[in-house]
Parts: structure tokens; sequence; C-alpha cells
């Protein structure tokens, strides 16, 4: 299906989600694939899931995965550290030279969180209990400068198509390797999808119009979950075997 896109986001180096997604990928016969970034930062498997996507040639963004090259001042982690040591060289300058956007095929716009920010939400207000979709006027007005009909973003893990008056069609695949997280920032919230799938899209062109499938993958979340208790995250054991926050 070569007029058919598989776009993935959000890994965490969760190297099992991502092995499975790509395996129903190939079994739909989808020859393209990108991946909207933070890929990598996770007590997962950063440098299984680094090698996998170097192999299989997916267009990424850095996404979040710039804390990884550049850890902002005062917000190290054991994470973080644990990220960039199992990273090797090579990886490392794999995801130095991914972009923060990208333009494919001259009507699709890849961006992380927003064009202009991967740390915001395009399409989601959080809130402490959840989130909700923002009004049609702030999605537009974070997209006046876009002139693609397209936009995929992702960031906030929640899978979700949104048709605006100017007649572009936003898309959130979802996360392929974290379901559900809690943040600090800018106050405290959670995202959670409800389930420990792992979640992708596929476009499709038909006519005039988009065709957007949301894909929710089982794999062995129990695994993933395992070596999230092995790396002392009990709160990301807990979010991948449940898709739960």
């Amino acid at each position: 299906m070569e007029d058919t896109l598989a776009v993935l986001a959000d890994i965490h180096g969760n190297m099992w989600a991502l092995e499975a997604v790509l395996a129903d990928i190939r079994r739909r016969g989808i020859t393209r694939v990108v991946d909207l970034g933070d890929s990598l930062n996770g007590p997962l498997e950063p440098g299984a899931t680094a090698e996998l996507l170097m192999q299989e040639q997916i267009e990424s963004l850095c996404g979040n995965d710039d804390w990884v090259i550049f850890p902002p001042s005062g917000r190290s982690s054991p994470t973080l550290e644990y990220v960039r040591s199992a990273l090797t060289p090579k990886q490392m300058a794999w995801l130095q030279s991914q972009p923060a956007t990208r333009i494919i095929d001259g009507h699709i716009l890849l961006c992380h969180g927003t064009p202009q920010s991967d740390e915001v939400y395009l399409l989601e207000e959080p809130l402490p209990q959840g989130s909700v979709l923002k009004e049609t006027q702030a999605i537009q007005s974070a997209l006046a400068q876009v002139a693609q009909p397209v936009v995929f973003c992702g960031h906030s893990h929640m899978p979700r198509a949104v048709y605006l008056p100017t007649g572009q069609l936003v898309v959130n695949p979802g996360s392929v390797g974290l379901p559900a997280y809690t943040m600090t920032e800018p106050f405290p919230h959670k995202m959670e999808s409800g389930s420990p799938h792992a979640k992708y899209a596929i476009l499709s062109q038909s006519g005039k119009q988009w065709a957007v499938g949301h894909i929710a993958v089982p794999y062995d979340w129990r695994k993933a979950a395992a070596r999230a208790q092995e790396n002392n995250r009990p709160d990301w054991a807990a979010w991948l075997e449940s898709g739960r926050a």
C-alpha cells in the first residue's frame, strides 16, 4: 500500500511495543513509516530502540529527546542518565540529526508538540484529572503559519483526529510505547489512553479526502513493565500494564 502512511510517536524506548507495531505495519502491506519523536527517553530499551529505528531507516523527529542530547539544567534524573549511558556514539549522532519538524510529500506537516514547541500540546488542554480538547480557535492559532492540509502531532500520547474549519486535518497517533503518564508541568496533570496497547495511526487518501485509522496493537507489555521495575520506575510499570495513570 504505497499510498498509505504509518505514523508513530512517543515510543519512549519501548522496543517490544515498536517491534509489534512494525510487524503489524508489515502485515498491512504499508511500506512508508514516520516517527514524531520522543523515541528513546525512558527506563526501558533506548539503545535497541534507536538501533531498530536506524535499521528501518524511519524518517523521525527528535521531540523531547533533545533532553537526552542536552540535559536541561537542574532537570537531570537517573532515568535520563540511564538513557544517555545506553546510547552508542553512532546512536547519539543519529538522534542529534533528527529535526524538530518535517514536511513530507508537500502536504503533510510532522511535529512533536506544536510546530513552534515540542513541549506544548497542540490538541489537548491538560487538567489535573486528565485533559480536554482545546478550543478550535486555539488550535487554529497554533497552526496559523501552516499551509499543509494534514498535520500530525504527538506529545500528549492521546489518539485523536480533529477536523478544523480551515479544512485542515490534525491527527495524534497516540503513543507506541507509553499509554499513560503523569506530569508536574505546567502543573500536575495526567494523560491516560485507557489500555496498554501500542498505538499508532495510518493515513490514506480517498479521492480528495483523507482517511485516518487509529490502531491499537497487543504486545508483551508485562515484559516492558518488568524492565521499568528493574530500573526503579514502578510508576512506569503501572502505566505500561494498565494504560491508566
